[in-house]
């Protein structure tokens, strides 16, 4: 049994100078501390007026001031939130203080990154992330044009449809010419049928190839407006000043976008083929003998048929042109530092953890400190008070004692004397 004390005794004593060790080292950092945390608090104050700069409008006095008053409440706000934390948490004991604290700590932290940190990854990446949002719009514009100019060059294709088809009626009345179809030679009226019908077609054709040249010339005037979006997008310089004429650019490439719609003669062609059976001037017959008119109205019957065939396979390709889907709608909307950051988080995660971590990195401190206070209390746990004194402290004690000794004694030869009282002898004694 006092093998066992002795035991214990030598592990409270290994405890007691542990904790004082701790306690030493404790000591010479809160020397450097509250300095430490200032600097964090004042870098994280100049990130945030920063950001909040690009916010403003406006660049006077009054902008100036109030960016300045804004990141300076919060480098106050975070020097005295963590100031707070360091102090008060590590000293806490119970479960149920600690989860208040944690939970004051939780808020406290969204409430910093709120106000700060957001603002802190716009300083540090804003003008990336505004100049990654004109290389995602200058893609868009690029997909829109792309896809207006297939478009438009597939219903030019149309053009060849509508050839082949007014091939067919010119072949068809150089056979009605030479008698082939009504058994009737020469230029009548089945001639005249087919004839009123390829220059139709004819007219066609020549206004989709007049089409041609816009559609190219549009198409090129496009890819050199996306050519100089994508060198502002790299330029060196203010980004604000490229944004203005990136904004310029987008409105004209839009326009473009629009008149290369506008150029598609798809629904041109779907008309053309719905009027092409459906307006047809029936010459008069004009054979001498009623079983040659016979012959030339079941010709031109035929021919009907025929050509109800053709406009409809003509109808029907230029419907598939205009299924096809339809350029996106894109619209330029230039956003400001702060937005980009956050529209862009994804692309600046560096960023964003360099920007929250100066403004949390502080809450690990807290956790060191809370970690190294309960060491010290439970190196000094079960050892009396007598065995926790250092050194210094002892010296300390004693001092103290001795000047009360000295003042206790002061006061007594102060004091008045005062005679002495004997007790009465008893007479019978």
């Amino acid at each position: 049994m006092p093998m066992s004390d002795s035991h214990l005794s030598r592990a409270e004593a290994r405890g007691v100078r542990h904790a004082r060790e701790l306690e030493g080292h404790l000591t010479w950092l809160e020397t450097f501390s509250g300095t430490a945390l200032g600097v964090l608090a004042v870098a994280s104050g100049i990130y945030t007026y920063l950001g909040v700069s690009s916010l403003l409008d406006e660049n006077g006095a009054m902008s100036v001031f109030a960016a300045i008053a804004y990141s300076t409440a919060v480098s106050v706000g975070i020097f005295v939130f963590w100031s707070y934390l360091m102090r008060l948490f590590p000293a806490v004991r119970t479960a149920r203080a600690r989860a208040g604290l944690l939970t004051a700590m939780g808020a406290g932290s969204l409430a910093i990154v709120a106000m700060s940190s957001w603002l802190n990854a716009a300083a540090l990446a804003g003008s990336a992330a505004v100049e990654q949002h004109l290389a995602e719009t200058v893609q868009d514009y690029q997909q829109s044009l792309e896809r207006a100019h297939e478009i438009a060059l597939s219903a030019q294709g149309l053009e060849r449809d509508v050839a082949r088809t007014r091939q067919s009626f010119e072949d068809l009345s150089e056979q009605e010419a030479a008698g082939s179809l009504s058994g009737l030679a020469g230029r009548g009226a089945v001639f005249r049928v087919l004839r009123q019908k390829a220059a139709e077609l004819q007219a066609l054709e020549t206004q989709i190839a007049s089409q041609t040249p816009l559609v190219e010339s549009a198409f090129v005037e496009g890819n050199t407006i996306l050519s100089r979006m994508r060198a502002l997008t790299v330029e060196p310089g203010n980004v604000e000043a490229r944004s203005v004429e990136f904004s310029e650019a987008a409105v004209r490439l839009q326009g473009l976008i629009t008149q290369l719609r506008q150029l598609s003669v798809a629904p041109l062609v779907e008309r053309a083929a719905q009027d092409l059976a459906a307006s047809v001037v029936l010459p008069e017959l004009d054979s001498s003998t009623a079983q040659g008119r016979s012959d030339q109205a079941a010709t031109i019957t035929s021919v009907l048929e025929v050509l109800g065939q053709r406009a409809t396979t003509l109808e029907r390709a230029a419907q598939n042109v205009q299924s096809m889907q339809s350029p996106i709608e894109v619209t330029y909307t230039p956003v400001s530092s702060a937005d980009a950051v956050i529209l862009y988080a994804r692309n600046f995660v560096p960023s964003w953890a360099g920007a929250i971590a100066i403004d949390l990195l502080p809450a690990v401190l807290v956790f060191i400190l809370a970690i190294t206070h309960g060491a010290i209390r439970q190196g000094r746990e079960g050892a009396g008070i007598e065995d926790t004194l250092t050194l210094a402290e002892l010296r300390a004690a004693v001092t103290a004692l001795r000047e009360v000794e000295s003042e206790m004694a002061m006061a007594k030869q102060d004091k008045p004397d005062t005679p002495e009282i004997t007790p009465l002898k008893d007479k019978s004694a």
